[in-house]
């Protein structure tokens, strides 16, 4: 889904690499859905109709993470009660997708590197070798080659997951897409939850696609969930923003003030900025905290100790 150039590059790739076995590291900004890209190519594969499953490297230890992929067997270690099957036998003739592979250690890259090589891997606690027939794409929101130069990453590895790579774009730079996305998501959470799909105006859609959005597809997608639900069955305007993306063209009115001419005045410094949070808030307590990184309570404290217009 798309129309900016970097998307259609992108599609245009994936659709290549999909006819193919090789393995692929695709690498992005976090949210920028790369777990899509992931499906996307298993589904246009040999492998469509075979097990895809994810796996984030970063959500687990060490030895859990271990015992994960590659199974264990009875009294390997504490708890380990019976034989267990590892992720990596369940995706036999499918699609593995490892994100955050950057996070893995050392120890567990030697033995995916093994794993990706000839297709065998040893279950935590056997000295018997098992085989499996996986396609391995992983994803990683960080600079592989410095990580690398650090000696935190195995080259041979990063090699080997790299046999094609694509690189998904943030969505602030492929703003053509803000819309388009804007109503899909829209008209997908309203189908989900049995509503009407809630209507953006025109000033609206173009307030968000000045909005830089750091968390990328997932942070519009959850944007979408949030109005859908919370603001059923209207037209949402402006003031109906929470202020984050309000004033996504003009934030430095809150983060640039005039100082006193004779020294920092801390009292003039915090009132004043208190003072242009609520205006640009339009008195919005909630908004104003949100602006500004602050709790409601703290900024009500401020508040009241400084007399700021609230």
């Amino acid at each position: 889904m798309g129309k900016a150039p970097a998307l259609k590059a992108l599609l245009s790739q994936v659709k290549i690499i999909a006819g193919t076995d090789a393995n692929v590291l695709i690498s992005g900004e976090t949210g920028t859905g790369k777990e899509l890209i992931a499906l996307t190519l298993q589904q246009k594969s040999r492998r469509a109709r075979q097990a895809f499953i994810s796996l984030n490297c970063a959500a687990l230890s060490h030895d859990l993470l271990e015992s994960t992929l590659f199974g264990y067997l009875k009294g390997a270690f504490t708890n380990a009660e019976e034989d267990t099957s590892g992720i990596i036998a369940t995706a036999d003739g499918g699609t593995l997708f490892l994100d955050e592979i950057n996070s893995l250690s050392l120890v567990l890259q030697a033995k995916l590197l093994r794993f990706i090589q000839n297709g065998e891997y040893l279950p935590v606690g056997s000295v018997k070798t098992l085989t499996a027939d996986v396609r391995i794409i992983a994803a990683t929101n960080a600079p592989m080659l410095e990580i690398i130069d650090l000696g935190r990453f195995r080259a041979d590895l990063y090699y080997r997951l790299s046999v094609f790579e694509i690189d998904m774009p943030p969505l602030r730079a492929r703003r053509e897409d803000i819309s388009l996305l804007l109503h899909y998501y829209l008209r997908y959470f309203a189908s989900k939850y049995n509503l009407r799909t809630t209507v953006l105006k025109k000033d609206v859609i173009q307030e968000l696609e000045k909005y830089d959005w750091p968390g990328n597809v997932r942070e519009l997608r959850n944007l979408c969930e949030n109005l859908t639900i919370s603001k059923a069955n209207r037209v949402i305007g402006i003031e109906d923003l929470p202020a984050s993306y309000r004033q996504a063209g003009h934030k430095c009115q809150v983060l640039y003030l005039e100082l006193p001419e004779e020294g920092l005045d801390w009292y003039q410094l915090e009132q004043s900025l208190l003072n242009q949070a609520l205006k640009l808030a339009e008195g919005k307590v909630s908004d104003a905290a949100e602006l500004l990184g602050l709790s409601r309570h703290a900024l009500y404290y401020r508040i009241k100790k400084w007399g700021a217009d609230g």
